[in-house]
């Protein structure tokens, strides 16, 4: 009797450990989708969450700002490094997301920033590459 209780506990305490084992999801299953890639990106322009953004930018992404009748562009380095710069800095803005294309290769998404009296529209570009969807291009225009 004493080695069925031991065997049943034993058999319960692995059954628990199975079950409540937490399963951590890969960088390649993130990858696999352009929303965790949109989804970083906005953490890091709106709530300065900077943790994942190198992974989700292409080494060679372009970033372009229309000021006034002036385009500004940037790398990827230089974003980067803006995004380091700013990090766990909130914006006191309303964010809508939303996709304006999409297909097996490449998804376009409008990233709307609302504050106070103006409109910050990011076109986002993302492109399914070798390793997984990135970031290809960031048109941002202020109304």
């Amino acid at each position: 009797m004493k080695t069925l209780k031991t065997l049943t506990l034993g058999l319960c305490l692995f059954l628990a450990a199975t079950i409540a084992k937490a399963n951590k999801i890969s960088t390649e299953d993130k990858m696999a989708s352009p929303y965790f890639a949109i989804n970083t990106y906005v953490d890091a322009v709106s709530r300065g969450k900077v943790a994942d953004l190198d992974q989700v930018i292409d080494k060679t992404a372009k970033f372009s700002m229309l000021r006034g009748k002036n385009i500004i562009s940037f790398d990827k380095d230089e974003m980067i490094n803006f995004a380091k710069q700013n990090a766990n800095l909130e914006q006191t803005c309303t964010i809508n997301t939303s996709i304006v294309n999409t297909n097996a290769d490449v998804t376009v998404a409008k990233v709307d920033m609302q504050f106070d009296g103006f409109v910050r529209s990011n076109y986002v570009t993302l492109t399914h590459t070798g390793s997984g969807w990135k970031i290809t291009n960031v048109y941002s225009v202020f109304k």
